[in-house]
């Protein structure tokens, strides 16, 4: 019988290892580039600079970190990306939530987790659809309810 673990990073279980998942949308507000930049240091609007400064340094969970683009789908904290503009209709966010799911599915093989926090807006979340986890924390509004980030966040052992 194969372990649950196999092909999996063992690590993702260990004490030493962050546990969950943050999936975050982007801001219309970006870095005025023309370079590639990554995609958490791209966005500057909503909470990005709050969930920046709580990772900073912390490359175990920025690799737990992942924002949702109106134009680029799924992406990694770290995946390099331009400014752009595109706006997400409920017609794109259709279109996309395979796409996005299937990139969710391939995240959670290579960094297992039971649990998720979702910083998105209700167009968003359609787009993205439910993750299939046992716990998920929707925190619609981030900038309102940032305490309520943190509270999940410090509970994961990320702590600023």
């Amino acid at each position: 019988m194969t372990p649950p673990t196999a092909g999996r990073p063992v690590t993702a279980w260990t004490a030493a290892a962050p546990s969950g998942l943050v999936v975050i949308g982007c801001s219309r507000r970006k870095l005025s580039t023309t370079k590639p930049v990554p995609a958490l240091e791209l966005y500057q609007g909503w909470c990005f600079p709050q969930l920046r400064e709580r990772i900073a340094g912390r490359p175990e969970c920025r690799s737990r970190t992942l924002v949702l683009s109106a134009r680029h789908g799924l992406l990694g904290a770290d995946d390099p990306i331009t400014a752009y503009h595109q706006v997400l209709t409920p017609e794109r966010a259709l279109s996309q939530r395979d796409i996005v799911s299937a990139a969710l599915a391939g995240h959670l093989e290579r960094y297992p987790t039971w649990k998720v926090l979702l910083l998105l807006e209700p167009l968003y979340l359609q787009m993205l659809g439910l993750p299939p986890l046992p716990v998920v924390h929707l925190v619609s509004d981030p900038v309102t309810h940032w305490p309520q980030v943190t509270r999940v966040l410090d509970g994961w052992g990320w702590a600023a």
